[in-house]
């Protein structure tokens, strides 16, 4: 998967974090074809991280991240 827009050195499970937030039920498929150094732990926290990022920012911005299906469902449905 390339993504040049946001390119950069990083953690390679925030990636797969991206890829999976809100389709758990994909994460195992993910993680399989990703390997031995695949980490659930991790991909769980940058879940929760990227999830109050976008709470605040959806706040700051005038939506509400408690509207139905939005940020903090997300984010509940992922703990």
């Amino acid at each position: 998967m390339l993504d040049w827009s946001e390119a950069g050195h990083g953690d390679p499970m925030f990636d797969l974090a991206t890829l999976t937030l809100g389709h758990e039920d994909r994460l195992a498929d993910v993680l399989a074809g990703y390997g031995p150094a695949a980490d659930l732990a991790a991909v769980r926290a940058w879940w929760s991280l990227r999830s109050l990022l976008n709470v605040r920012w959806l706040a700051g911005h005038g939506f509400d991240p408690f509207a139905p299906g939005c940020e903090v469902d997300v984010l509940k449905a992922c703990m």
